[in-house]
């Protein structure tokens, strides 16, 4: 197989590292030829707080899916979210030199490069310029403006800032592991790829990504990203609260929420009760499922409400800027039992469970087609986007080179074949290499002599 027909995902989570390669099938389809996941140590809230443990789990879930897949990775595209992500409205616009040729990839190119200068707060760096709407000379809600004439092209941009201390650590972690970093990829962004269908983003959408350390939220409607926002806490609160309140160490927790957890507490009789082995010779704890589930609710309570709250602040309740589509939950949060009746309870949305296998082959097993495995599997098609991207803009690049050197040289044999327009190699002190200007300005000077 060759190397660039596949792309590599790594998700850095806060409680898992996930490598993931894919390729493209015949059909179009993502097809999944390896994984390997390791625990996360040195990440918190999606940001790197230890290098040396961060590069260890990288190399071991990059080692596992090297194995799986008897490939050898050389780049990887990367995940960011942390609480230190934020987004912004912006809108800009060229003037165009010449409105008589059609616009291209190289003007549109051209008017995101300008939104990339923008003088962003100290230690701050933009991650990505998203175009939402474009307007062409004054005619607006143009979704594509590749092939139209017009003299100036002014565009609305999502721009998706971040700290650029987390982002070099990220990259440094990546380097240090021996890999090359190709893209840097906000995750709510790489989950809505991978769960997403093209009708949910048209009709208005909001995909919540409740992962271990945040909860990630992008809003779609009219098949453009209108809105983005990392949420700083996901199911590691959920963890932490029920080792706090049952008076438990993490790994029982975490257990217990897989196992026995659930959203809504009015499910679980008061008679429903869990032992869990003591400590080191001590008495086993018993624990009843409706207190889990009631501390299990409140805090998943919280983070959706927060999450609501996001959704209204982009406008979800203006008539014009409705979400018909709902919301749709992934991450490994999504896994809470009745967690969908929830987050349908509390903010009246219809609500489905997210699972990645809307773009993947039919080939691949249930395991990779895993709420949890969103992010990773997203990163890979960003992966693979970002490869055709490059390939079609280097040949655009290409064959404009080549036009402009035929031009030339067939503007060069004008030039040689028009006699009176060859520079004298016999005049004195002149250079026989000229600008055609300069040919131009001398014609004309001799026509005034001689017109005097």
């Amino acid at each position: 197989m060759e190397q660039s027909d596949i792309a590599v995902g790594l998700d850095i989570g806060t409680t898992k590292i996930v490598a993931m390669i894919g390729r493209k099938n015949e059909y179009g389809k993502v097809e999944i030829v390896g994984i390997g996941k390791s625990k996360s140590l040195g990440v918190h809230r999606g940001v790197v707080n230890n290098i040396t443990q961060t590069i260890q789990s990288i190399q071991q879930a990059i080692q596992e899916a090297e194995a799986d897949s008897g490939l050898k990775i050389k780049d990887v595209v990367v995940g960011i979210a942390g609480q230190h992500i934020r987004s912004l409205q912006h809108s800009d616009y060229i003037t165009r030199p010449n409105p008589d040729e059609v616009i291209d990839a190289d003007d549109i190119h051209t008017l995101c490069n300008q939104v990339h200068k923008l003088v962003m707060l100290p230690g701050e760096e933009i991650i990505h310029v998203l175009p939402q709407e474009y307007k062409v000379d004054g005619q607006a809600e143009i979704k594509e403006p590749i092939g139209m004439y017009g003299g100036r092209l002014e565009a609305n941009f999502h721009v998706v800032v971040g700290q650029v201390s987390s982002i070099r650590n990220i990259g440094r972690c990546v380097k240090s592991a021996g890999l090359e970093l190709s893209a840097v990829t906000l995750e709510p962004l790489a989950s809505a790829n991978a769960v997403l269908s093209q009708e949910e983003k048209e009709a208005g959408v909001a995909l919540i990504d409740i992962g271990g350390g945040t909860t990630d939220l992008a809003i779609f409607k009219d098949g453009i990203i209108r809105h983005t926002a990392v949420i700083p806490f996901g199911g590691n609160v959920i963890t932490e609260d029920i080792k706090e309140g049952c008076s438990i160490i993490e790994k029982q927790a975490e257990l217990l929420k897989i196992k026995f957890g659930s959203a809504w507490p009015g499910e679980n009789k008061d008679n429903e009760i869990v032992s869990i082995p003591g400590l080191r010779g001590r008495e086993p704890k018993e624990i009843t499922l409706k207190n889990l589930s009631k501390i299990i609710h409140a805090r998943v309570v919280e983070i959706i409400e927060q999450v609501y709250l996001e959704i209204k602040n982009y406008g979800h309740e203006e008539q014009k800027k409705k979400l018909i589509a709902g919301m749709v939950l992934t991450g490994g949060g999504a896994q809470l039992k009745h967690i969908k009746q929830l987050a349908e309870y509390i903010t009246g949305m219809d609500t489905r469970i997210g699972f990645p296998n809307e773009h993947l082959a039919g080939t691949n097993d249930s395991e990779t087609t895993s709420p949890v495995y969103a992010t990773a599997v997203g990163l890979v098609m960003n992966s693979l986007e970002h490869g055709a991207k490059k390939f079609q803009e280097e040949a655009v690049l290409k064959s404009k080179e080549q036009r402009e050197e035929e031009l030339k040289e067939s503007f060069d044999e004008e030039i040689e074949n028009k006699e009176d327009l060859k520079p004298d190699p016999h005049a004195p002190g002149k250079h026989t290499r000229k600008s055609i200007f300069d040919k131009w300005a001398e014609k004309f000077k001799d026509f005034l002599d001689n017109a005097e």
